[in-house]
């Protein structure tokens, strides 16, 4: 099984909007490091057989699935219905004419609805011949539910993002657990024998409302004892080189476009 990242930036993206010319906020990012340069989070995995599963549709995808030379996806999982997740769903209607065929989209009820409300006309029946917009199947899930996606069988938990929950996932020894800054027992349980685990950290600062900082994802990660853990969802001041400096050995910061394989 074989994991891109296509993003892994907060939902601002690094560099931000602005700066003194224009041309970006960097923060504490290094502006000449390529691997500061951050979208939106998002990954795609692709299973033995070739099947690839997107992990949400965020504004960034048109430019990360060309940028990874990911031309195919069979299903879509959303972690929830924040902008930052779900913004680039128009450009689906191409990953339609590409596949052939309307697209499965995995979500909780409440991220469905949500969906719908923005983006009606994707879950209007297809019409053949053609895809002139995005075309979704959806299918209602809930934590604790086994999902087969794209040939993959994915266990999805509960995790909370401060105002609202979303979902994390895990299959076989592979764990992804964007937008959480709080884990009760049950996710940690979810995430028992993971040997891969990628997890949002937007910050090396204090608390924050939404998100984990880097002092409590070194906690969590110690208890889920994962043998490679890799940041995503990352802010201004969480620098690539100096988070490869400071990090342990079984922690590390990804970057837009880092495949890897995990075991299914």
């Amino acid at each position: 099984m074989r994991v891109t990242i296509l993003g892994c930036g907060a939902s601002a993206g690094v560099p931000l909007i602005g700066g003194a010319d224009g041309a970006g906020e960097w923060g504490q990012c290094d502006p000449n490091e390529p691997r500061n340069r951050r979208t939106r989070s998002s990954i795609v995995i692709e299973g033995n057989d070739g099947r690839r599963l997107l992990i949400d549709t965020g504004p960034d995808l048109r430019s990360q699935l060309l940028a990874c030379r990911i031309g195919r996806v069979d299903a879509i999982l959303f972690t929830h219905a924040h902008a930052d997740h779900i913004t680039g769903l128009d450009d689906v209607r191409i990953l339609n004419r590409t596949l052939g065929a309307p697209i499965p989209a995995f979500a909780t009820e409440r991220t469905l609805g949500e969906i719908r409300q923005r983006f009606d006309y994707a879950f209007k029946p297809w019409q053949p011949p053609g895809f002139f917009r995005p075309v979704l199947v959806p299918h209602c899930i809930a934590p604790g539910d086994w999902v087969e996606a794209a040939g993959l069988r994915v266990f999805v938990f509960c995790q909370d993002h401060g105002f609202l929950d979303t979902l994390g996932l895990r299959i076989g020894s592979f764990g992804y657990s964007t937008d959480v800054v709080r884990m009760d027992d049950a996710a940690f349980a979810a995430l028992a024998g993971v040997q891969t685990w990628v997890v949002g950290c937007f910050t090396r600062g204090g608390p924050h409302p939404t998100h984990a900082n880097l002092d409590q994802v070194q906690r969590w990660a110690a208890r889920v004892g994962a043998r490679r853990t890799i940041l995503t969802h990352m802010g201004q001041d969480m620098d690539w080189a100096w988070l490869r400096a400071n990090l342990p050995p079984c922690m590390e910061p990804g970057w837009d476009g880092m495949q890897f394989e995990a075991g299914g």
